[in-house]
């Protein structure tokens, strides 16, 4: 009986320090992004864990996971560093994500989808249509960023691979690679506005060419849709640079 209570102690630890773990992954990934934690920003695990009101395990598997993902530099001597990034970063990591969804379409044309799955995208895709209104500005921006994740997701998993499905969830974990990154959320912007229109149609075409296995128009289509992203992120630099302030992971790339 008591080696049975200890066992179970010991898995309620192993519990609570995983979901510690996976918070302090998501609170400190947010904080990056959104700025808080600025570029060139030294971190440091005390300090990190009296800000998340958790132990030090948990902030320093976090931190370390953060390096892989590539927001953030080990420093020689101890530490941590939020990373800046060059544009030609953000560009690379941009098209790095369509190559991998590129991929994971055409595969998913040439082996075929099971017809439960081309089922719950074609849902998907009906469910997005449902956020665009009559005129460009009338958009549920907060649907459709979910839902556009969700439909990434899909395409990523049609391969029926795991370990295309891992890659693609490991470059859109890069700090600009998201589907969503870029995306013109509340600013009234019209040619933002348009590109979620484009991109709708975009999201058709491939889903139509994956259903009509033709995998080479599927890559094609998916790598094109991925530089959706850089088209919006050239629009705020060289066109309306007043809109830098509006989204804030900007403040990670360095002049």
């Amino acid at each position: 009986m008591a080696g049975g209570s200890l066992e179970m102690k010991e898995s309620m630890k192993q519990i609570e320090a995983a979901t510690h773990g996976r918070r302090a992954v998501i609170e400190l990934r947010e904080k990056i992004l959104s700025g808080e934690l600025p570029g060139g920003m030294r971190l440091f695990e005390v300090p990190l864990a009296e800000l998340l009101q958790i132990s030090r395990t948990p902030v320093r598997e976090a931190l370390s996971r953060l390096v892989e993902e590539g927001l953030l530099d080990r420093l020689p001597n101890g530490g941590f560093i939020v990373r800046r990034f060059r544009f030609s970063d953000v560009i690379d990591s941009i098209e790095v994500r369509g190559v991998v969804e590129g991929m994971a379409a055409r595969l998913a044309a040439e082996r075929g989808v099971r017809p439960e799955a081309m089922a719950a995208i074609r849902q998907t895709l009906e469910r997005l249509d449902g956020c665009f209104g009559a005129q460009f500005d009338d958009v549920d921006f907060d649907t459709y960023s979910d839902l556009n994740q969700l439909f990434h997701q899909q395409v990523a998993a049609l391969a029926d691979s795991e370990i295309v499905r891992r890659e693609v969830e490991r470059v859109s974990a890069l700090p600009f690679a998201s589907p969503s990154a870029f995306l013109p959320g509340r600013m009234n912007v019209t040619v933002f506005r348009r590109s979620l229109w484009n991109g709708q149609e975009q999201h058709r075409a491939l889903v139509r060419a994956i259903e009509l296995r033709e995998g080479s128009r599927a890559e094609a289509l998916a790598r094109e849709h991925a530089r959706t992203a850089r088209h919006n992120l050239e629009y705020i630099l060289n066109e309306d640079p007043s809109l830098l302030g509006q989204v804030k992971v900007l403040a990670l790339i360095q002049d």
